[in-house]
């Protein structure tokens, strides 16, 4: 798990700003996270000194889960499956209004095999901050392999929250 991760200390130097641009701003984070499976949660509760700025995290690897936990309406994930912009912006607003959080991010995707081979590395993302918009991101990384999905996802969301956050107020 997270074998070939480019440079550990730079997702960490990296996560840290994230968690310590939220802490300037006095605000918290939630995740909702379906393919990277808490992944996302685990980075940012791992910097000390910043637990106040993460609320929440959200592993929703099943459809119930996204329903239940997100509010993620049923008809949706029918309509669009669970591999889809319209579910991932759904999760980030759901774990925003879930939560007291924020800002949230959000990943859904095909982390290993998918029922067709270009959906294979198939990942959507997005971030909702309280108050304002939801924004999304697909990448398709192809069969990489479900270690190499999962830490490109990570490393995405890290890219999404900084431009976000920018510079610290």
């Amino acid at each position: 798990m997270l074998k070939d991760l480019s440079s550990t200390t730079e997702v960490a130097a990296r996560a840290t700003a994230v968690m310590r641009n939220l802490t300037d701003r006095n605000w918290c984070i939630s995740t909702a996270e379906s393919c990277t499976g808490g992944l996302v949660a685990a980075l940012f509760t791992d910097i000390e000194g910043c637990s106040h700025a993460f609320d929440r995290g959200f592993v929703v690897y099943s459809e119930e889960a996204k329903v239940a936990l997100l509010g993620v309406d049923p008809k949706l994930l029918e309509e669009k499956g669970a591999v889809s912009k319209e579910v991932a912006l759904a999760m980030a607003e759901g774990a925003v209004m879930r939560s007291n959080a924020d800002i949230a991010v959000a990943v859904t995707g095909f982390a290993g095999e998918a029922d067709t081979e270009d959906k294979a590395g198939l990942v959507h993302m997005a971030l909702c901050r309280r108050g304002g918009s939801t924004v999304h991101q697909a990448k398709n990384w192809g069969a990489q392999g479900r270690d190499k999905v999962r830490q490109l996802s990570l490393l995405a969301l890290l890219e999404m929250l900084e431009g976000a956050l920018g510079r610290k107020p």
